[in-house]
């Protein structure tokens, strides 16, 4: 369960600001169609972030204790400085496909595509890299980027207005250094 909680947890922060949730308010501002936006993030979600945590299953079996402790933990620290820098979504997506599959399937693919090698993704890795939970790992870290993810498709736009981005920010890079920390202390 611990698994679970803090992958949750860490996505969530992470993902708040994160250029993924701007891609979902500039979907669901664009198309208004937020149920095949939701399906197509949950979708992409878990089988990115199934890959991640397998990936991150499969780095540790191959790496010393020592080393995935010491490998985890600055990763951690460093997802705490990455998490610090802003991200922005520059590239305004086609929005000429209105119908359910293809908002659909728009989305899946964006979200696949544009979480690759993402700070989220990551995490995904080394949480299963130290946990060796995958269902655990997978299922919180889908969890923390759909209670972000989902609210920014339903209130778009205007949610993103009125977040303290920047104290949110603040609190992620707290959260992984932590972490971090924690798992280099904790070993």
């Amino acid at each position: 369960m611990e698994a679970f909680l803090i992958s949750t947890g860490l996505v969530s922060l992470a993902e708040i600001g994160d250029k993924t949730m701007l891609l979902a308010i500039l979907l669901a501002a664009a198309w208004k169609r937020p149920l095949p936006i939701l399906l197509g993030i949950l979708a992409a979600t878990l089988a990115n972030h199934a890959f991640a945590a397998l990936a991150g299953s499969v780095l540790a079996r191959f790496m010393d204790g020592d080393w995935v402790r010491w490998g985890v933990g600055v990763a951690f620290i460093g997802f705490a400085v990455w998490a610090l820098v802003p991200d922005r979504f520059d590239e305004k997506p086609d929005m000429t496909e209105k119908t359910f599959a293809g908002v659909f399937w728009t989305t899946t693919a964006a979200f696949f595509l544009i979480e690759m090698g993402d700070k989220t993704q990551v995490a995904t890795a080394m949480l299963a890299a130290r946990f060796q939970t995958l269902p655990l790992v997978v299922a919180g870290s889908t969890l923390g980027m759909m209670l972000v993810n989902g609210p920014a498709v339903l209130l778009g736009e205007t949610a993103a207005k009125r977040l303290p981005l920047t104290w949110i920010r603040l609190a992620a890079a707290a959260g992984f250094a932590a972490t971090g920390f924690w798992v280099l202390v904790a070993g």
